[in-house]
């Protein structure tokens, strides 16, 4: 599903129009983004968490010379489903 399928999935629905609707869901959108750039959590009850987590930096190898190089230690956006979620899913 893209973004644009969410959109008209949603406006739909709620018989909002298409480009408010397109608005309120790149508001959300950003509003995650911007909460997991500085740092915080976000918490959905029913659907799931989005956090942050560090990766450790580590070796790792080239595979076209198999030369050894330090990947170093970054920020990465993760995303763990709720049970309710996890439920509907499997059916």
């Amino acid at each position: 599903m893209t973004k644009a399928d969410l959109v008209d999935e949603i406006s739909g629905k709620t018989r909002i129009s298409k480009s408010e609707t397109a608005t309120i869901v790149d508001q959300l959108l950003n509003a995650i983004s911007r909460a997991l750039s500085e740092g915080k959590h976000i918490e959905i009850r029913g659907f799931g968490t989005f956090k942050v987590r560090e990766r450790k930096a580590r070796k790792a190898r080239n595979p076209r010379s198999g030369a050894e190089v330090m990947v170093p230690a970054k920020l990465v956006p993760v995303f763990k489903a709720s049970n309710e979620l996890k439920g509907s899913v499997r059916g």
